[in-house]
């Protein structure tokens, strides 16, 4: 019997319910747009009705029976049609349950994705099963509205919710990888903490007013070709970082030698600053900087006779400076002219003497005011 019957017939009552056959599904449409006045709506405990017009959102009904008349529902203002005489309401009426709806598989292919660490495109594929609310049914029912809400069919609806859970799932990876800068090779020991952030933010669903509460048995995986490329990609990454961390430590050993090198050598110049041993000190430190370079050969040959001509030439000062360790340097026999014995023994006498001075100065064992007065005193006597 159509609406229209009603209507002449005079009959003022209607029921309308989510019938029993149609328990199961995540949202109900009511198949008559034409509600006379004073029907009764019956929304069960675990739904909500939502009325719509041309499209558009009017009012919303909590669970409960409910006479459809104006004075206590307002919103039935904006459904009347006057073409009946006032005597029905033109509205497109939706049972959407809001109970959790539990043990949903799910199990695919991501799309491609590349990999942040590893600088590969693969294709992730996740199993498992989630369990979902509607926390917003208008929002539901506007974005889903027009694509299956009518077709009576959960498997349709529930499809389409894990389309969207999928790519909820592709964004929440990408911002844990970026996040943490691990690879995607790296996911399949962060199952929990993926579920995690799923269930507290999973952006595509919460477009369409739905939250997932619960996920379960969550696996992700890749085809074998994409675990065979992210391996040999992260087996090369790891050659690469072992030799950067090698370089590393040899560079650290290196400056570790030169710093303790330096600081003896700082207390060997601390100590001899000053003294005779220094040229001893200075010319040996030559001599093996020299021997070094040697040994090397090649480019540091033209270095090692630099430092070899430095050490010889500091030695030869150096015993310059002190001729009491000098062996005497064997002059010709001259015939001495017997006019003058005296005067030349006693010249090369003053000669020995200002020598022998000089290195008593040197060795820091008289100062200066000694040593300009000796000499003073010496030369008087030529």
């Amino acid at each position: 019997m159509g609406i229209m019957d009603f209507v002449k017939g005079g009959v003022r009552e209607m029921m309308i319910a989510r019938p029993d056959r149609f328990k199961n599904l995540i949202v109900y449409k009511h198949p008559d747009q034409n509600v006379p006045f004073w029907s009764q709506l019956t929304v069960d405990s675990d739904e909500c009705a939502l009325f719509f017009k041309d499209g558009k959102y009017v009012g919303y009904l909590p669970p409960g029976r409910h006479t459809l008349q104006t004075q206590n529902i307002p919103f039935l203002n904006n459904l009347i049609n006057s073409f009946t005489g006032g005597d029905v309401f033109i509205a497109e009426i939706y049972f959407v349950k809001m109970q959790p709806i539990r043990s949903v598989p799910f199990g695919g292919p991501l799309e491609s994705m590349e990999d942040p660490i590893l600088y590969e495109f693969v294709t992730p594929r996740i199993f498992g099963e989630f369990s979902l609310v509607v926390t917003d049914p208008v929002r539901f029912v506007i974005g889903y509205h027009g694509q299956a809400a009518g077709a009576q069919d959960n498997d349709l609806i529930l499809n389409w919710i894990k389309g969207l859970f999928f790519m909820s799932v592709k964004t929440v990876i990408g911002q844990m990888c970026a996040q943490t800068g691990k690879s995607l090779l790296n996911l399949g020991g962060m199952s929990m903490e993926i579920s995690g952030r799923i269930q507290q933010s999973a952006p595509n669903l919460d477009e369409i007013g739905v939250k997932i509460l619960q996920i379960g048995n969550f696996n992700i995986n890749f085809a074998a070709d994409d675990q065979k490329r992210l391996t040999e990609a992260n087996k090369a990454r790891a050659e690469a970082r072992r030799g950067v961390g090698i370089a590393a430590d040899t560079a650290r050993a290196q400056q570790f030698q030169l710093d303790q090198k330096f600081q003896q050598d700082a207390r060997y110049v601390q100590n001899l600053a000053g003294s005779p041993a220094w040229n001893n000190y200075a010319a040996g430190q030559a001599m093996m900087g020299a021997g070094e370079g040697m040994a090397k050969g090649g480019g540091s040959t033209g270095v090692a006779q630099l430092g070899a001509q430095a050490a010889i030439g500091m030695g030869m000062a150096h015993n310059m400076m002190q001729p009491q360790f000098q062996q005497p340097y064997a002059q010709p026999q001259q015939p001495q002219q017997p006019q003058q014995p005296q005067q030349a023994a006693g010249a090369q006498s003053v000669e020995a003497r200002l020598q022998k001075l000089a290195s008593l100065k040197q060795q820091g064992l008289i100062s200066d005011e000694d040593f300009n007065a000796r000499k003073a005193k010496i030369l008087e006597e030529i």
